[in-house]
């Protein structure tokens, strides 16, 4: 049965990723930002759809204004999670651009990439993304670093929250929770040494998949605060949020 559902999705998702990469390559240089914004939106939303993953949103997301999206890491459905939502830059490791389909599509989205063994890569990542919040944009961050199974969270790396810090812009945490038959469930994690396609199998070959993005209240940028208190309190939000656990007030 695995088999009689995984080949028309993977035959849909091949099809949906071809007219992706013909929209990035055709249709983007000339509709403008907010084209962009709406053929990014209704694309991953499709691109959930086909791969069989319901999405639920839960709380306000901040739709206009620049604003940097820290969420926790769990799959490589998490960037299309969060861009179904409102469109978002990402910053990835340099790596993923190398993955066959994936990296393109991120890529093609506007992906900021990280090459951890430069020397000055998080100042020249900083600048990049100093310059999509003056145009009002989102910028999302996975502070972990590498994905996890999704019940618990590795400490937050504060280096990439300075940006955020200087240009005074709103901090929104999402929690990213994954299910499967309604349930809190791994089965779609992309975790250790598994490859892009054994997840790719096992996802497209299940049933009853969901994520739940929690947009939980935005922290507010305070100069006394240093990029690692920000990190810190980022990190007990979504942590709070992961466990359906209600914001503390006055927070």
């Amino acid at each position: 049965m695995r088999i009689l559902r995984f080949l028309p999705r993977a035959i849909i998702v091949a099809l949906t990723v071809l007219a992706g990469l013909v929209l990035v390559g055709t249709v983007y240089p000339i509709v403008g930002a907010r084209g962009r914004d709406l053929l990014n939106r209704t694309w991953s939303r499709c691109l959930l759809r086909v791969c069989g993953v319901r999405l639920a949103v839960r709380g306000q997301p901040l739709m206009q204004g620049a604003v940097l999206v820290v969420a926790n890491h769990v799959s490589w459905l998490d960037i299309f999670v969060i861009n179904a939502v409102r469109p978002t830059a990402f910053v990835a490791k340099s790596e993923i651009r190398r993955w066959p389909i994936v990296g393109w599509l991120v890529a093609g989205a506007g992906t900021l990439f990280l090459q951890r063994d430069h020397r000055h890569a998080v100042h020249t990542v900083g600048e990049a993304m100093k310059a999509r919040f003056t145009t009002q944009e989102s910028v999302g961050l996975f502070p972990e670093g590498t994905t996890t199974e999704g019940f618990s969270l590795l400490p937050f790396h504060g280096s990439l929250f300075e940006p955020a810090r200087q240009a005074g812009v709103p901090i929104q945490p999402v929690a990213l929770r994954f299910l499967r038959h309604g349930r809190r469930d791994a089965y779609a994690a992309f975790v250790g040494e598994e490859t892009l396609v054994g997840n790719l199998w096992r996802v497209l070959g299940a049933r009853g998949l969901a994520v739940e993005a929690i947009y939980l209240p935005p922290l507010p940028v305070q100069a006394a605060q240093t990029r690692l208190q920000m990190a810190a309190h980022a990190r007990s939000v979504i942590e709070r949020g992961l466990a359906g656990e209600p914001p503390s007030p006055g927070r």
